[in-house]
């Protein structure tokens, strides 16, 4: 009795052994096997980021050139105007009536000029264009680096002189011979004009006299502000300099302050154009014909050379200027 008892202890001991350990086991097996699936996870990912690591590196590599060289840009591959397509013609002599020539489809250029202050510069022996002007506008497309003249009249010393200044100021420099102190200094506010993008600057000067006139400046066909210029006038001037201190150019003693950055389709004319004429300027782009034909005194797109399509023989001559077909980048079309 006793053993059938014991037998009987026994079994019952070895059921609850094999109720215990057995999960146990199968739980050891099944974490054993997840671990071999993540471990075989892992290598292959690894296996992946080695065989195909250095293409998606390549590719990357590839399209970072790619946009740098704006083949990305939607004006890369846009019809471009070739030099001298649009030029306004004078039959009867310069500032007489005049009438465009050529298809003027405002086309975006082939060219612009590129100033990179190593002794590049246009010059010009003119007629005075704006000397002793009570009103005059100048306009002009700009990527300004860092500053310096876009634009000078004088001899032997500047008499005028356009800048965009390193901290984004527009300023013009009038000298007249019958103001104290003769030099006038008019500007912006600072930050008027963005480092690294294709700005269009527009200033303006009405009812010029000595010491008195109001200049206007305006940055991509919209006013940034007003203040007080006056007309210039010097007897001897009659040279202009694109890029550079005209006044350090022929026998004169100031310094040069050469151009850094790009400048494209400068206009000037002998009055003051309204708000609306600049907001149309703008809206035609870079590659835009002059508004105001008569009144037009000098026409430079410097769509692959300095020549003056104004109709008025004002064409200028290049001094290391390199007319660069790689612009696009920073230009934003209206």
């Amino acid at each position: 009795m006793f053993e059938i008892v014991l037998g009987r202890v026994s079994e019952w001991v070895q059921n609850l052994e094999s109720v215990t350990h057995t999960p146990e086991n199968q739980r050891r097996k099944i974490v054993h096997s997840k671990d071999k699936k993540i471990g075989l996870k892992s290598q292959s990912a690894m296996e992946y980021l080695t065989t195909y690591g250095w293409a998606i590196l390549i590719l990357a590599i590839v399209l970072v050139a790619f946009f740098s060289l704006g083949v990305f840009n939607p004006y890369t591959f846009s019809p471009k105007a070739s030099p001298g397509s649009c030029q306004i013609l004078r039959p009867n002599s310069p500032g007489t009536t005049a009438s465009e020539i050529g298809p003027c489809t405002n086309e975006i250029p082939q060219f612009i000029a590129s100033f990179t202050q190593n002794g590049e510069y246009i010059s010009g022996n003119s007629i005075a264009l704006l000397n002793n002007l009570p009103s005059f506008t100048i306009s002009a497309w700009v990527d300004s680096i860092n500053g310096n003249f876009i634009y000078s009249e004088g001899i032997p010393d500047a008499t005028l002189n356009l800048e965009v200044t390193s901290a984004g100021a527009i300023e013009i420099h009038l000298w007249n011979q019958g103001y104290s102190g003769n030099w006038y200094f008019s500007n912006s506010s600072t930050g008027a004009v963005k480092a690294g993008s294709i700005n269009f600057i527009t200033v303006t000067l009405s009812n010029g006299g000595v010491g008195t006139g109001n200049v206007i400046f305006y940055v991509n066909g919209k006013f940034v502000s007003s203040t007080t210029g006056q007309s210039e006038f010097n007897p001897t001037t009659h040279y202009y300099a694109i890029g550079n201190n005209v006044g350090s150019l022929y026998g004169g003693l100031q310094s040069a302050y050469q151009y850094n950055g790009s400048i494209a389709n400068l206009q000037i004319y002998n009055a003051t154009l309204s708000k609306g004429e600049i907001q149309a300027l703008y809206t035609e782009g870079i590659g835009g014909a002059p508004i105001d034909l008569q009144n037009l005194v000098g026409w430079w797109p410097l769509n692959g050379n300095s020549k003056d399509y104004s109709g008025n023989g004002n064409n200028g001559v290049p001094t290391n200027v390199i007319f660069t077909s790689s612009w696009e980048n920073g230009y934003t079309a209206p």
